[in-house]
């Protein structure tokens, strides 16, 4: 006889009374899942999500008393085992890049259909990541913009001493070859230095590899 598939706990917290209910009424209607818990704000919700240790966590991002960034950080604090699903209806993606790097299995729209909703929750429950497709696009972007950010802004002369360096060359090497004093180059050089945050050639070639400045 096979044996029965395990339901997911959920608990649920959202300020909103309408979309909470419409939410925890749907979830008693899964016969895969099984709301232990729900909340109306984070407040109320990380004591009894300590206590009723559910699979899943569904969170509201901002919500009074504590927003669902704080219930996600005493999670991991206290290294309980929920994961967390946030449904919001605010999706910018600079405040779904610090959900996801918190550590968030999913992130959702507040305008969500509900099977979208539950295959977050399952995709989380096994230890995925779930990202709406919309959502994907914009966290890309705000991961690219994080990167090109930190990125030091180089002179087209100094991109050109450090690709010279990178092959090897010495400074008296790249000086003759960009028809440019010794000192010229080396005073390029300790700028690049001082950019990547380093003391010397070795260091700033392997810095720039790290960075991509060197593709």
């Amino acid at each position: 006889m096979a044996r029965a598939t395990q339901r997911v706990r959920v608990y649920v917290a959202d300020d909103h009374p309408v979309y909470r209910e419409g939410l925890v009424r749907a979830i008693r209607e899964r016969p895969d899942l099984e709301l232990v818990g729900e909340a109306s704000d984070g407040r109320e919700a990380l004591p009894q999500i300590a206590k009723l240790e559910p699979d899943v966590a569904v969170l509201d991002v901002r919500m009074p008393g504590l927003d669902g960034m704080e219930v996600l950080n005493a999670i991991k604090r206290d290294e309980l085992s929920t994961r967390v699903v946030f449904l919001s209806a605010y999706v910018e993606s600079d405040l779904v890049y610090r959900a996801i790097a918190m550590g968030a299995g999913a992130y959702l729209s507040k305008e969500a259909d509900r099977a979208a909703i539950f295959d977050a929750v399952a995709a989380v429950a096994r230890g995925e990541a779930f990202l709406s497709p919309e959502i994907q696009t914009g966290l890309t972007a705000q991961i690219r913009m994080r990167e090109a950010a930190g990125r030091p802004v180089l002179t087209p002369r100094e991109r050109e001493i450090l690709r010279l360096t990178a092959d090897g060359r010495s400074a008296p090497d790249i000086a003759g070859q960009l028809h440019l004093s010794p000192a010229t180059v080396k005073t390029h050089l300790q700028s690049l230095y001082e950019k990547l945050g380093v003391s010397d050639r070795a260091a700033a070639v392997a810095a720039a590899m790290r960075r991509g400045l060197l593709e």
